[in-house]
């Protein structure tokens, strides 16, 4: 005879399990996102690119975003996230196997296709993991929540930068340009990674909002959802800060090795690289303080001044360069840690049932990191000089902070 005790905590030992699950999900789309800032300047000597050519990487891996955000979140509303969840993985790795076939071409634009299909399946990933972080909780802290989650994604970032730089980069003087057959390894542990971890969700019992489906019957659902949207200017103001917030991001960390090699030439690229995980070291910090802070300062407030902040960091390293330029650009990666969970939280808030709808443009907005990286290229390209390209940023994150300051006092409903 039982007291049913265990029945009760299998489901709450379940969620925890489920829950470990979904925040690990923001470390592998971190791992995934940050080791193409590496892959740049790796493919930029093995195919002997420009910093626009380059910085194609970024271009065709943030279209798979934009492409693939609203069938993430038809398929999120279809069949719930948990699904979606899985299929965003599946794609993950299918691009990550893809790596094998171009290496053995070699071809750059087969790499820029497997890049492509990881993004697809990112999309799903983030399309269904940041709104399922904020519904699991009260509203009123779902900004502490999902900063808090996303503090994880820096982890993997580190990783990323770190498992490339090693496998990927050399400060020695090389005779013979580096192989492209260099990114099977990290690629192929990547694709059994995500495969493992995606089985591990199917046998994972989720809570009741991981697994709801919605009906969805002819123009209803995501679709009408879209058009509701596209009539509140203070929602598209947040797709559009939040695509200005992502190019910056990109464009900086995509940049961060090719800025150092110019400014400090005594640097060797692998080293830049570890000057990449300092910055998201201190991206990671800036999660976790930003968490803290959060608790007692308006989420608004805090990402106006953080934002100001940055808009300072990148002139300098526009307009300074040397080592207080790199100092700078490092330095910011501190400042923008709040901005993605915070902007995603403001332009979602109060918004019912198009919170599907509503997560999947803005995941849409990510294009911002294939748009304004090759802006940033075309920039230093036609002008000789990396360090102006960073007037790009400076741009990026006035229209963030103005943003930021149009929501200063709000309460979360």
């Amino acid at each position: 005879m039982t007291d049913g005790t265990p029945n009760r905590r299998a489901p709450r030992i379940a969620g925890r399990a489920g829950m470990i699950l979904i925040v690990g999900l923001f470390f592998l789309w971190g791992l995934a996102n940050n080791l193409n800032d590496v892959l740049i300047a790796h493919f930029r000597h093995v195919f002997q690119l420009s910093d626009l050519q380059s910085g194609l990487v970024q271009s065709a891996f943030y279209l798979g975003y934009f492409c693939f955000a609203l069938p993430a979140a038809y398929a999120a509303e279809r069949f719930g996230y948990k699904a979606a969840v899985v299929a965003g993985l599946l794609l993950f790795a299918g691009g990550a196997l893809l790596f094998w076939p171009a290496s053995l071409q070699p071809s750059y634009p087969f790499f820029l296709v497997a890049l492509f299909v990881i993004a697809s399946g990112l999309a799903f990933l983030e399309m269904a993991a940041n709104p399922l972080v904020m519904v699991l909780g009260p509203a009123e802290s779902a900004d502490r929540r999902l900063n808090l989650a996303q503090a994880f994604n820096p982890l993997g970032s580190v990783t990323g930068v770190a498992l490339g730089a090693a496998l990927l980069l050399s400060d020695v003087p090389a005779t013979a340009i580096p192989d492209a057959s260099d990114v099977r390894l990290p690629y192929l542990a990547i694709a059994i990674v995500v495969l493992v971890w995606a089985a591990l969700l199917i046998v994972t019992p989720l809570p009741q909002a991981a697994t709801r489906r919605e009906i969805v019957d002819g123009e209803s659902g995501i679709l009408s959802g879209v058009g509701a949207l596209l009539r509140r200017p203070r929602y598209l103001a947040g797709v559009g800060a939040q695509f200005f917030y992502v190019g910056a991001q990109v464009g900086i960390w995509s940049y961060l090795i090719r800025y150092v090699a110019a400014e400090l030439p005594q640097f060797g690229t692998q080293h830049a690289a570890w000057l990449l995980t300092a910055s998201f070291l201190l991206f990671m910090a800036g999660r976790f303080v930003g968490a803290a802070l959060l608790s007692r300062i308006d989420s608004a407030r805090l990402m106006t001044v953080f934002g100001a902040i940055n808009v300072a960091l990148a002139l300098i390293a526009a307009l300074a360069g040397g080592g207080i330029g790199v100092a700078a650009l490092v330095a910011s990666s501190f400042f923008m840690s709040i901005m993605y969970p915070t902007i995603f939280v403001l332009s979602l808030r109060g918004l019912g049932p198009l919170t599907k709808p509503g997560a999947s443009m803005i995941v849409m907005a990510i294009i911002g990191g294939a748009v304004l990286t090759a802006v940033m290229g075309f920039i230093s390209d036609a002008t000789g000089a990396i360090a102006l390209a960073m007037l790009v940023p400076a741009a990026c994150f006035v229209v963030v902070a103005l943003f930021a300051r149009s929501h200063r006092g709000e309460v979360a409903r």
